[in-house]
């Protein structure tokens, strides 16, 4: 028998008000780990009544001292990674060194936001006229809550609630009913800190959760990561109750290989991007747009790589890709192949129904690399989300510009090149909000913004940094004179 896991609300386990569970499986056996509840509107309006109890003394709780907790979690979090990882990788799928990459990647946020005190500063001036001074200082707003997604589980939830809880506000956070074990040890380890009871909170759930969470009416503001279907569903609803929203949606990322890079690490780099967590990540190469002469060799050593992948359990050494998070996301995927060879498509390597001994049960998708690619065509422009790449060949770098703006998405691009011209010129003229130039993941730190542009990001301030800092605070100006 499976155990009914629990939600975290004012410092305590507690069982969900829904009577509904789903089934949580390991993507690589396919054995069943737990059952997961789903959640109620009930489930919020709990966590969001602890976390608002706890609003006033958090918030006025000196910044440096809220800066010690993220210190006592941050070290937990680097004593305890090579567990986390292991339930990353047991929850996700994903190889352990992906997963070691995931959680420090989410630790770096929590070693940032540990500087809240100097990210807090502000501004002021004085005699703006004669004998009156002007401040501004940031302020924070009340109960803020997150809607993470499967495919970074310890990562995500990091890129938020390190700075939320920073800045002075509590929070709530939802995770992905498909990885829940991950988030659960983190919490656990959140606890030991001695956080006061509230301050953070963990509900389950799936559709009941995410839109009670957008509509409710003691939530300030709402970060929300996932497909951009659900991305601008989540933007509209949060928006309409007055909150802030910061909605990271779904990409079709381009990665140009031009003539002159060096071309033996750039294709390597480009498979990597490509087929790197089995493709399920926001920021993955989808689409290798060859330029001119740089074709041949592209495919070629495309081919090579694809081929050379090796899959398996990501807890074994070597193994380079793990399965798919699901049943469904199989199914979709493996329908999306077969639409891109309806489409006219060539499938330089075919892989996807091979599957590795002693794991039958698990949610396998093989390598796939296509060539001639129609650039309109389904495969080119919608989000696939899985380990599947295509080929697009294109005379000039103004047609790779072309066709990379050309997408209704603007997540990641990157070019590879020798040329400082080419270089500048991709990077000026690109849209995607985030780019790389011979970097086939254009993943920023923790002190830069993340977030894309176009339909893969619906609000204003982006996550990570200071874009993180001036989401979770409002600006309040005052103006003095002494008489």
């Amino acid at each position: 028998m499976t155990d009914t896991l629990k939600n975290y609300i004012n410092g305590e386990w507690v069982a969900s008000h829904g009577t509904d569970t789903l089934d949580v499986d390991n993507p690589t056996t396919g054995a069943i780990t737990a059952k997961v509840p789903v959640g109620t509107k009930q489930d919020v309006d709990d966590a969001v009544a602890a976390a608002k109890a706890a609003y006033p003394s958090w918030a006025a709780t000196p910044p440096v001292q809220r800066a010690r907790y993220l210190f006592k979690f941050k070290a937990l979090l680097d004593e305890h990674k090579d567990e986390i990882a292991r339930i990353c990788t047991e929850d996700h799928g994903k190889t352990i060194a992906e997963s070691m990459s995931d959680l420090g990647r989410g630790i770096e946020n929590v070693e940032h936001a540990c500087g809240i005190p100097t990210l807090l500063m502000s501004d002021h001036l004085e005699d703006v006229a004669t004998g009156i001074d002007c401040f501004a200082t940031r302020q924070p707003l009340g109960v803020f809550a997150a809607i993470t997604p499967f495919n970074f589980p310890p990562m995500v939830p990091l890129w938020f609630l390190p700075y939320a809880i920073g800045s002075g506000n509590t929070f709530v956070l939802k995770t992905s009913e498909q990885v829940p074990h991950t988030w659960m040890r983190i919490m656990e380890l959140l606890h030991d800190t001695g956080l006061p009871k509230g301050v953070v909170n963990l509900v389950h759930g799936t559709r009941e959760v995410v839109e009670s969470i957008a509509h409710h009416e003691d939530i300030e503001g709402v970060s929300f990561v996932g497909s951009t279907k659900v991305a601008k569903i989540v933007y509209e609803a949060a928006a309409k109750t007055g909150k802030r929203v910061q909605s990271l949606g779904g990409a079709k990322n381009h990665l140009v290989v031009m003539p002159d890079a060096v071309m033996d690490p750039s294709v390597q780099n480009l498979a990597d991007s490509a087929y790197g967590c089995a493709g399920q990540r926001c920021l993955a190469a989808s689409i290798a747009v060859a330029v001119g002469d740089a074709y041949e060799p592209v495919k070629q050593k495309l081919i090579e790589a694809v081929n050379n992948i090796k899959m398996g359990n990501g807890l074994d050494d070597g193994v380079t890709l793990g399965p798919v998070i699901s049943k469904q996301s199989k199914e979709r995927i493996l329908g999306m192949i077969e639409k891109g060879v309806a489409e006219g498509a060539e499938l330089l390597v075919d892989r996807r129904n091979e599957v590795p001994e002693g794991l039958e049960d698990g949610h396998w998708v093989g390598p796939v690399l296509f060539d001639k690619v129609q650039p309109g065509c389904t495969i080119a422009t919608e989000e696939i989300f899985g380990p599947v790449l295509s080929i697009i060949h294109v005379d000039t770098l103004d047609e790779a510009i072309e066709l990379t703006n050309s997408s209704r998405y603007g997540n990641a691009t990157s070019i590879y090149t020798t040329s400082g011209k080419a270089a500048r010129e991709y990077k000026v003229k690109a849209e995607p909000a985030m780019l790389g130039i011979n970097i086939g993941v254009a993943a920023p730190m923790a002190m830069f913004p993340f977030g894309g542009s176009k339909q893969s990001f619906f609000g204003d301030v982006k996550a990570h940094g200071k874009d993180s800092v001036a989401f979770y605070t409002d600006r309040k100006v005052s103006i003095e004179r002494w008489f």
